[in-house]
């Protein structure tokens, strides 16, 4: 297994514009807690958050596609400023064309991070299709590029850092910028 992406896959990092996330699976590893009545707790790694920041300071469009709907995720998304959030979603791919035109940008300027049958049909659609190691093995074969990191335990840090390195040939890009003093 290599360290990283193949040079095929940073030459099409370059073109991203816009980052689509699937939740279960993606943001978190997939386990659901259930307390007493309704309460469901979800684990979100904090470096996956920073992956997001890092994301946003760089001008790439985010937005979130989940089948579940959780106040937690909406309190996450709300944290990280990702104000496109679709959940209780089942047409992911709807939601994904719709992401495109909102955002004026071409589905193959966008790259999907999916691990289940559920994404499928919306990576089909976009321009780079990223996967988790744990991901059933069809969603794996499908994906442009299968991440070290686990879902939940970053995943997503692994996929942000890799695209700023490809956007700006810049391997310290992310820790110059977040050691700015705020405006």
């Amino acid at each position: 297994m290599g360290s990283g992406p193949s040079g095929r896959i940073l030459r099409r990092l370059r073109g991203i514009e816009g980052v689509v996330l699937d939740v279960d699976g993606i943001l978190t590893n997939g386990l659901l807690w259930y307390g007493s009545g309704s309460e469901e707790w979800k684990g979100f790694h904090i470096r996956d958050g920073h992956g997001i920041v890092l994301m946003s300071r760089l001008g790439i469009k985010l937005g979130v596609i989940s089948g579940r709907d959780s106040e937690g995720v909406r309190r996450r998304c709300g944290e990280l400023g990702i104000q496109d959030q679709f959940l209780g979603v089942r047409d992911k791919e709807m939601i994904f064309l719709q992401l495109s035109g909102r955002w004026k940008i071409a589905p193959d300027r966008i790259a999907y991070l999916g691990d289940d049958i559920v994404d499928l049909h919306a990576m089909n659609l976009a321009g780079l299709t990223v996967t988790v190691p744990e991901a059933p093995f069809f969603m794996r074969k499908s994906a442009d590029w299968v991440t070290r990191a686990p879902g939940g335990g970053g995943a997503v840090r692994e996929f942000a850092n890799w695209l700023c390195f490809a956007k700006t040939s810049d391997p310290t890009f992310h820790f110059r910028k977040l050691s700015r003093r705020p405006e």
